[in-house]
């Protein structure tokens, strides 16, 4: 099937299962989608030497990155075919240093979706429950 034929479950669903490629941000911040449903997305996510700041921790880009993504791909999911969506705003709390090498999930869930706009949240976690960072986002939805 066509990615533009297919709804944004669908879509996410082929990308993780390997019949289409992941997207390429994937290749800079590495994330692996563990659990696609409609409304809610789950990623294992692990920082590396890759993402270190001048002082040799992990730079909050990597989990702004990964906040923006699950918060994106939560509402991915409940989008038509040809729909789109776009990032408006992301309010990012940063609650613990992300830790190096360590893996990590991370969750995105749908607070809301009208016509226009869809608001989601996310959250960084470790195996404990233990919150790293934690944001809102809300998205432009992008009809053809």
């Amino acid at each position: 099937m066509n990615p533009k034929e297919m709804t944004g479950l669908q879509l996410l669903q082929a990308m993780a299962a390997g019949h289409i490629p992941p997207a390429s941000i994937s290749q800079t911040i590495p994330m692996k989608p563990t659990k696609i449903e409609s409304g809610q997305i789950t990623f294992e996510v692990q920082a590396d030497d890759r993402h270190l700041n001048p002082l040799g921790g992990v730079h909050g880009g990597f989990a702004a990155t990964v906040l923006d993504t699950v918060t994106g791909c939560a509402i991915h999911t409940v989008l038509e075919a040809g729909v789109g969506y776009g990032t408006i705003d992301l309010n990012i709390k940063m609650c613990r240093p992300i830790p190096k090498n360590k893996a990590l999930t991370a969750i995105g869930k749908v607070i809301n979706t009208s016509k226009n706009l869809a608001i989601s949240e996310g959250q960084i976690i470790d195996e404990n429950g233990k919150l790293y960072a934690h944001a809102t986002a809300t998205c432009m939805i992008i009809h053809p």
